[in-house]
């Protein structure tokens, strides 16, 4: 049994009340189905719900009703139906947020009803939290979710030769976290993640408990649990930079797929308990019959100066030693990033799936805003604005396909820390890239009920938190509202408001219908339950047709709602939706943050 959180979220006052038919319809078909954000909504926020069709029915009138009383406390207008969508033929958009009293309440069309679900100012108390149990069981040296020690002995270094490294050298880089429910580990997933913990404290430091030591076992410390996790990805990133000259891409490779173990049992490389690090030399690498396509230094490099910058910021009142150190070694990142503009991709050796980033101008425009930040000298404004015109929007926006992490990350966090610090003409220039971006994915989310304008590609979900995250700053900085609805409508998702009806975080809310059969060492063999672990989420049917090594261990729950458009399966045995990632949750921590921030009345920006 999963143990709840302090003050997490939605348990729910009545039973789950799955829909029966409309009266119209065939006796026991289920053809309507209504999709709520099984978290709860705030009684001030934005409120809708999605009808779902099995076939095209008008819809009149919706009714919310008190959960308790069984009495109608709202009526309203369905409003014009939407076409086709996935599994359904006809949907619908159902809006309450003009209702603002506290409850729990469900949604009735006809003979149908929805789920119960809480409207609260507390909704969110406590989610970002639980989010941040994932990260702290994935992490690697001692591992306080398991109460042991892992990867103790990483590792030997590859490509370093130039920088006086020969191959098979010992270097010590153990550390940091697992990057998706494997034991591989990614220094540009690693640091995005480390940043995006590192701003959700400093933008929403009053959200986050101090339940936990620095080492993740039970017991405060005097600091926020997040910002202990952010100094865990701090103290790898610095090891995997140990020198101005010295700076390395991944641990392991995709040898690490061989099969499942638990992390201490990790022996798949020929050196014992050894595992390979990869240098940064802003060359493309080969190993087995694969290459990548690297073509510098910026984008992995530029990633650390902007994360060390922060936590030198966050830091400097807390350990000033460690924030100079961070300094400095924000420092030498910077000009590593600069030794040959490009961006670095991973390496694999057995498989063709690989980090494909191609872009690094967002990267870089990070790295000097930061350096801006940290400095305040004007050189380092001039240099972001020239990235930030180099990439005004992040190119996934605009498209409906791309390789695997091929612009990442998924958000250019760089146009948010540039305009903050900006004023006048040029602050409305970043802000208004923000806006573009936006408007290309509603010009496809405004077809359909779901609100959905982000593609089905691996990791639709964490572009779908990025995507909410760009949403919520383009409003920060613009006190702009037209978009509200869509980003609440991104967040929905998550959280059941999606064809499925599923969240896509393990174990939020505590009951509701969320992933139970992840693509997890952790769950598969030992039964443990990997909360707050945010899956990769649905796929074009495309995708999950072509992909290598997949095949379902049980019949699947989702059936009737998996279409060619997507498909989504709580299985093991797909890891092309069903797999946590490290990187994603990290991302999905600052969300939660923010709507919990919000709910308190905090806004990290100052118009």
């Amino acid at each position: 049994m999963m143990r709840v959180h302090r003050g997490v979220l939605a348990i729910f006052v009545v039973a789950v009340l799955i829909g029966q038919a409309c009266s119209s319809l065939p006796k026991n078909k289920q053809e309507a189905y209504i999709r709520i954000n099984q978290l709860g909504y705030t009684p001030k926020g934005i409120k809708v719900v999605v009808l779902g069709m099995k076939s095209s029915q008008k819809i009149g009138e919706f009714e919310l009703v008190d959960a308790r009383s069984n009495k109608t406390v709202f009526n309203g207008d369905a409003g014009e139906a939407f076409g086709a969508y996935g599994p359904f033929q006809e949907s619908y958009r159902l809006r309450f947020s003009q209702f603002t009293d506290t409850g729990t309440f469900y949604i009735r069309v006809g003979k149908s009803r929805s789920q119960a679900f809480r409207i609260a100012s507390d909704v969110y108390k406590g989610a970002a939290d639980f989010a941040l149990r994932y990260l702290r069981q994935q992490r690697t040296l001692f591992n306080p979710y398991l109460k042991d020690s892992c990867h103790t002995h990483d590792g030997f270094t590859l490509y370093a030769a130039q920088a006086g490294l020969p191959d098979s050298t010992k270097i010590d880089v153990g550390g940091g976290w697992h990057d998706a429910s494997d034991y591989l580990q990614y220094s540009t997933t690693s640091a995005n993640a480390t940043y995006h913990l590192l701003a959700a404290y400093r933008d929403f430091p009053e959200v986050f408990g101090d339940d936990k030591q620095a080492n993740g076992l039970d017991g405060g410390n005097g600091r926020a649990d997040v910002l202990d996790e952010a100094k865990w990805g701090l103290d790898w990133l610095l090891k995997m930079h140990p020198e101005p000259h010295l700076l390395f891409n991944q641990i392991a490779d995709d040898r690490d797929h061989a099969g499942m173990r638990m992390p201490s049992e990790d022996s798949l490389y020929g050196r014992g308990y050894e595992r390979p690090v990869y240098f940064i030399d802003g060359k493309p690498q080969q190993r087995g019959k694969f290459v990548n396509n690297t073509t510098g230094t910026s984008s992995t490099a530029a990633k650390f100066t902007s994360a060390f910058n922060l936590g030198s910021a966050l830091f400097e009142t807390i350990d000033k030693e460690y924030a100079d150190h961070l300094r400095s070694k924000a420092i030498s990142a910077y000009a590593f990033a600069k030794l040959m503009p490009g961006a670095t991709q991973t390496v694999s050796v057995k498989s063709p799936y690989i980090y494909a980033e191609d872009n690094w101008m967002d990267d870089m425009e990070l790295a000097a805003a930061t350096n801006w930040l940290v400095t305040g000298q004007k050189q380092f404004a001039d240099e972001a604005l020239h990235f930030a015109r180099q990439e005004k929007i992040t190119p996934w926006l605009e498209t409906d396909t791309a390789a695997h992490y091929q612009w990442y990350p998924f958000i250019n966090i760089g146009h948010y820390e540039l305009a903050k610090q900006l004023r006048g003409n040029e602050r409305e220039e970043i802000i208004s890239y923000y806006k573009e971006g936006i408007e290309k994915v509603w010009d496809r989310a405004s077809k359909n009920a779901f609100y959905r304008g982000v593609p089905f590609i691996w990791c639709s979900n964490n572009l779908t938190v990025s995507f909410a995250m760009q949403c919520l700053w383009y409003r920060n900085l613009s006190s702009d509202e037209a978009y509200s609805e869509l980003e609440q409508a991104n967040f929905d998702w998550l959280f059941g408001c999606n064809p499925w009806g599923t969240g896509m975080v393990y174990g939020l809310p505590a009951d509701g219908d969320t992933p139970t059969d992840p693509h997890s060492a952790f769950t598969h063999l030992g039964n443990f339950p990997i909360d707050g672990g945010l899956v990769d989420g649905p796929v074009y049917g495309s995708i999950f047709n072509s992909l290598i090594g997949i095949q379902l261990v049980k019949p699947d729950e989702y059936a009737p709602f998996q279409s060619n458009l997507a498909v989504y399966h709580d299985d093991y045995g797909d890891y092309s939706t069903n797999e946590p990632t490290m990187d994603g949750t990290a991302s999905l921590v600052y969300l939660l943050a923010s709507k919990e921030g919000e709910s308190r009345g905090e806004t990290p920006v100052k118009k």
